[in-house]
């Protein structure tokens, strides 16, 4: 058995759905050089070889194939957003099943998908892709009211702000076009494409769907809250949301409308929407597993062995059915700290130990320099807790955060109460 895998994340070495000796990983040499990818795989059972590839280079999956035409893998799978339009075009190739490559390609694309989704009926606020400040300036004549300026072809929320004045055109630009990914990118430029668009006010919520030949077998609602300010950056993620299930059935109904705008055929999606005056609009929507810890909390939720599912699905097999209704509440809230140095920490074992939390993680040391809040690398830590219900769960989340204490030596005074302390 030979399976491909594209991307590498930090739990792989740990995984135990695959075969010894089975997995092919697939990542960029830079990224697997910064960071030490070899290392951190370095005696997991199922892998059989770790090939750097430029994945996200045009016509990679076909040279991949070109090289490796008598591979014969039982299935290819992305981990991360950047190798979806790879691992897609890869499957298709190998005649696996897959997203279909011109469907990742949309969806790695928010201008793209814009225009696609909206074309078929979806609601979406208005957008335009810009190439300079003047752009920006003339979108916000004709459309008045705040704006979000980001790129259409990025992730985690990076380079993403909301802007409410003309005058904050210039400097959001020079910000939001200075994309810094460190180790989880190639040292080589990639294509950068700005998209700017409507704000829209309301709650925030995305559809998790598992899709076999356009089939869904599976189907949650989350539940999103952002910090506040004008990054808009998740604060937490609760599963399942407590909706009524009618909104819950037309976010899933308008979910499926966007995978067949775009001829999605099997895998998963995690589909972002803001709802206004009770109806969905489409903020972006992804061909992979979400992220943000998303995945675990359907996982605990309903329980549910979301993964295994999957593979199944991308493996050509289908899966025994799937629950439809979540048990328990899950979820998870983000800590954020001023910028500076840590300087203490206290109180993460402390909140670990509270009944219903599943771990309390800080991503900083002390010593550590702490960057503004521009994305979703720029968080310190995350809380997860479980529950009966998802209110039950949030509550426990937030008793657990406010038990971290971190004191942070900032040149400007920021104070978060429950997360920052000076």
């Amino acid at each position: 058995m030979t399976l491909i895998i594209v991307g590498y994340l930090p739990v792989l070495p740990v995984l135990d759905h695959f075969p010894p000796d089975s997995v092919l990983l697939v990542d960029e040499p830079d990224v697997i050089r910064k960071r030490g990818v070899a290392a951190a795989m370095a005696g997991a059972p199922m892998l059989r070889e770790l090939i750097g590839w430029e994945y996200t280079s045009p016509a990679s999956a076909d040279e991949f194939y070109n090289t490796h035409p008598d591979l014969a893998p039982t299935m290819v799978v992305p981990l991360l957003e950047y190798a979806t339009p790879f691992a897609a075009r890869l499957a298709e190739r190998y005649g696996l099943p897959g997203a279909g490559s011109a469907a990742a390609a949309i969806l790695r694309d928010k201008s793209q998908l814009r225009r696609v989704t909206r074309a078929a009926g979806i609601a979406n606020p208005p957008s335009r892709g810009v190439d300079c400040p003047d752009d920006v300036r003339a979108f916000m004549a004709e459309f008045p009211g705040p704006v979000v300026l980001k790129p259409a072809n990025r992730q985690a929320s990076v380079g993403t702000k909301v802007l409410h004045d003309a005058t904050e055109v210039d400097q959001a630009w020079a910000e939001c076009v200075a994309q810094d990914e460190g180790a989880l990118v190639p040292d080589r430029r990639m294509p950068l494409h700005m998209l700017v668009e409507g704000y829209l006010r309301g709650p925030e919520y995305s559809v998790e769907l598992l899709v076999r030949e356009g089939e869904t077998l599976f189907a949650n609602v989350t539940a999103k809250t952002l910090f506040p300010g004008p990054r808009p950056v998740e604060l937490g993620h609760t599963v399942p949301a407590d909706i009524p299930d009618a909104l819950a059935a037309r976010m899933r109904d308008r979910t499926e409308a966007v995978l067949r705008a775009v001829g999605f055929a099997s895998g998963v999606v995690h589909c972002e929407w803001i709802v206004v005056e009770g109806e969905p609009h489409l903020v972006e929507c992804a061909g992979r597993f979400p992220g943000d810890g998303i995945a675990e909390l359907i996982e605990r939720a309903y329980p549910v062995n979301l993964a295994a599912a999957y593979y199944a699905v991308m493996r050509g097999e289908r899966p025994d059915p799937l629950p439809t209704r979540a048990r328990h509440g899950a979820t998870v809230r983000f800590l954020r700290l001023a910028p500076g140095e840590v300087t203490t920490i206290e109180g993460v074992d402390e909140a670990a130990a509270i009944p219903g939390v599943v771990r309390a993680t800080l991503t900083v040391t002390e010593g550590d320099e702490v960057r503004e809040l521009r994305s979703s690398w720029d968080r310190a830590g995350s809380v997860m807790a479980v529950a009966e219900t998802p209110g039950a769960a949030e509550k426990t989340a937030e008793l657990a955060i406010e038990r971290i204490r971190v004191e942070v030596l900032s040149t400007r005074p920021v104070t978060i109460p429950g997360r920052v302390h000076r």
